[in-house]
């Protein structure tokens, strides 16, 4: 905020009008949105005001005369509202809109030392719209790791709601916004990098959203989220369908490599080509083939999974099929190896690492909403899905 010192001493006179009422400029009854009645207050005017008052808009303060040194806006959990003062020194403006269902108190000082107090409520929002954000906060990732926020509600005001979204790093990473659909059908907005992270970045969103209208059907968000992570290790699994091996690269050097058995070419059961993202490892799961549109085909308990796509494509132990790790692609489309393999495989991967899979017999590449298929556009194409051109 930028303070103006008035020209001149003031006069007792002067003072005398200064000293006055604090009002609404809106008009009306409501006390609610006034201040203290106090003969040393100044005399300023708040354009929201009451228990009802509309979200959505900046919060304007005027001052009748006199010049404003600074304005204090809190809403109801401590959030701040920052704000300028304008070249006249007669008001203040909010850069950020009021959010919907908040209770703000407004505090405005003068360059010769009077102050005042309001208060305002907005109305509560009728419906509310939430997001969960990828990855947790204060994580360690891999280096395809995008920063993935998924809403509750559609978006139809894309554009309004990316100009909110802030990311910084800390080494100036190049990267862009895309709007994709996740793949339960929500809306989605992911930030990727032009290239894969380099190792020991540390990458902040901070989502400025509070008082951002989502759009129709969408509601309001009411709140900011702040997240960041670091990447951990530069590290690739490299999957290759032709010679049956997967290795695993670190710094650009092949750590170890291992026979594996991908999914049976020319149907439903062969793997996804292309990059997948290492989304979670999961452990000891259940795998049951009617989950993913196979039928009655295997229900096992799997372990070492290594989740790659939300439509059920891992990378696991499996030793039901030994016969054919090195030598044929024979599963139901997951990577799979020995119990020792992916045992190691396991212990070495984080969440975040790229699975590229290259070769003959794939059934193409995951969409961009299939975990974390981003990777398979190209930077210029990923680009224009950026709701801000």
């Amino acid at each position: 905020m930028r303070s103006r010192r008035a020209g001149a001493a003031t006069t007792a006179a002067g003072l005398a009008t200064l000293a006055a009422a604090l009002t609404a400029c809106s008009g009306g009854g409501s006390a609610s949105g006034a201040a203290d009645l106090a003969a040393d207050k100044p005399e300023i005017s708040v354009n929201l005001r009451g228990e009802q008052a509309e979200a959505g808009s900046p919060v304007k303060v005027k001052l009748a005369e006199g010049k404003l040194k600074q304005v204090t806006v809190t809403g109801t959990e401590g959030a701040k509202l920052t704000g300028e003062v304008s070249a006249s020194g007669t008001t203040w403006t909010s850069d950020r809109k009021a959010a919907p269902g908040t209770s703000y108190k407004v505090e405005a000082v003068t360059d010769e030392g009077g102050s005042a107090r309001a208060s305002f409520k907005t109305a509560a929002p009728d419906q509310v719209n939430k997001l969960t954000l990828t990855p947790g906060k204060d994580t360690t990732v891999g280096v395809a790791q995008p920063l993935s926020v998924v809403f509750d509600h559609p978006v139809k005001n894309k554009a309004e709601v990316e100009k909110h979204l802030k990311v910084t790093t800390s080494n100036d990473t190049t990267g862009s916004w895309g709007w994709i659909k996740n793949y339960d059908g929500k809306d989605r907005v992911d930030w990727r990098p032009e290239d894969y992270w380099k190792s020991g970045t540390k990458v902040k969103l901070d989502a400025r959203l509070g008082g951002v209208d989502s759009g129709t059907a969408g509601g309001w968000f009411v709140r900011d989220y702040v997240t960041g992570f670091t990447v951990g290790k530069s590290q690739q699994v490299k999957v290759d369908l032709d010679s049956k091996q997967a290795t695993l690269v670190r710094d650009g050097q092949a750590v170890k490599t291992v026979p594996m058995s991908a999914g049976t070419p020319g149907g439903e059961k062969a793997s996804w080509g292309g990059t997948s993202v290492l989304m979670a490892k999961e452990g000891t799961i259940n795998m049951r083939s009617e989950t993913v549109g196979l039928g009655d085909a295997y229900d096992k308990m799997v372990d070492n999974s290594m989740r790659l796509t939300w439509s059920g494509m891992y990378a696991h132990a499996a030793p039901w099929n030994a016969s054919h790790f090195g030598n044929t692609n024979h599963s139901s489309g997951c990577i799979g190896m020995s119990d020792a393999d992916a045992s190691w495989l396991y212990g070495q991967v984080q969440v975040g690492d790229p699975f590229e899979v290259s070769g003959s017999g794939s059934k193409g590449v995951p969409d961009p909403g299939n975990g974390y298929g981003e990777w398979n556009i190209s930077w210029a194409d990923w680009q224009t899905k950026s709701a801000l051109g």
